[in-house]
């Protein structure tokens, strides 16, 4: 049974971000840190692999959809016209190691959190690592995205949409932690904290201008300042992503 757990999602290889939230007092005061998803397919994302490793076993790391695709356009199976610049670049960054951690990460994961019980840590959805649901996404869908789920688990955290939440879904509790690296509509890292049977969502404020310079400074991607200056400043607002994340929501997975 653990007793605090830190979440943090999505940090897309922003290292900056990453060491602004580590360097939080409950998070480093956390007995476990839970990080569920989309670690790396960014900028800096070796350098965030081998942050999160340093950890040890205080972090346990849940396989996310950009996750399991990086593997795939390292290992040349991935169609290359389907991503994104910067995630192909960034599997190419990986060494052989890297690869094999990330083919291994383990999606969802059920941890004993006191307070909740048995907790299921996700990206997407408990059922696949690239399904969308919103705060608002109606409870006949919540329905069938938890239609697998054990009874006995009242709790699950996710992310993937990059917006933190807190909501009940017929008598279970959700949650979103947000996104460390790709912010919508408020430029900063979000996580949430478990902890004495309440959930906290946090938010933690750093120099952006600072991050954003960090990263085009030490990250070899070509476009690597214009990236950070749209998602470590946050240009993408929630409710742009909401109307383009609505409709995918309505369907089964992304």
């Amino acid at each position: 049974m653990v007793a605090r757990v830190a979440v943090l999602s999505d940090i897309h290889g922003v290292l900056p971000a990453l060491d602004a939230v580590l360097s939080e007092p409950d998070v480093m005061a956390a007995e476990l840190i839970v990080a569920t998803g989309d670690h790396l397919a960014g900028p800096q994302p070796v350098e965030v692999l081998d942050r999160l490793r340093e950890l040890g076993e205080k972090a346990l790391l849940v396989r996310g959809n950009a996750d399991r695709e990086l593997v795939a356009m390292a290992r040349g199976e991935f169609a290359s016209d389907q991503a994104w610049e910067i995630d192909l670049w960034a599997a190419e960054q990986l060494r052989p190691e890297d690869v094999s951690f990330l083919a291994d990460l383990p999606h969802p994961v059920t941890v004993d959190v006191d307070g909740f019980g048995r907790t299921v840590f996700c990206h997407g959805s408990p059922r696949r690592d690239d399904e969308i649901v919103l705060v608002d996404t109606p409870l006949d869908r919540w329905a069938e995205v938890f239609s697998d789920l054990p009874d006995d688990v009242r709790t699950v955290v996710c992310g993937h949409t990059h917006m933190p939440f807190l909501r009940l879904v017929d008598e279970r509790l959700v949650v979103n932690s947000g996104s460390i690296g790709m912010p919508y509509g408020r430029a900063g890292g979000s996580w949430a904290l478990l902890a004495e049977g309440q959930v906290q969502l946090r938010h933690t404020a750093f120099d952006i201008d600072e991050a954003v310079a960090r990263v085009a400074r030490e990250s070899g991607f070509p476009g690597a300042r214009t990236w950070a200056e749209h998602y470590v400043r946050a240009v993408t607002t929630d409710a742009e992503a909401v109307r383009t994340f609505g409709p995918m929501s309505e369907r089964h997975g992304s």
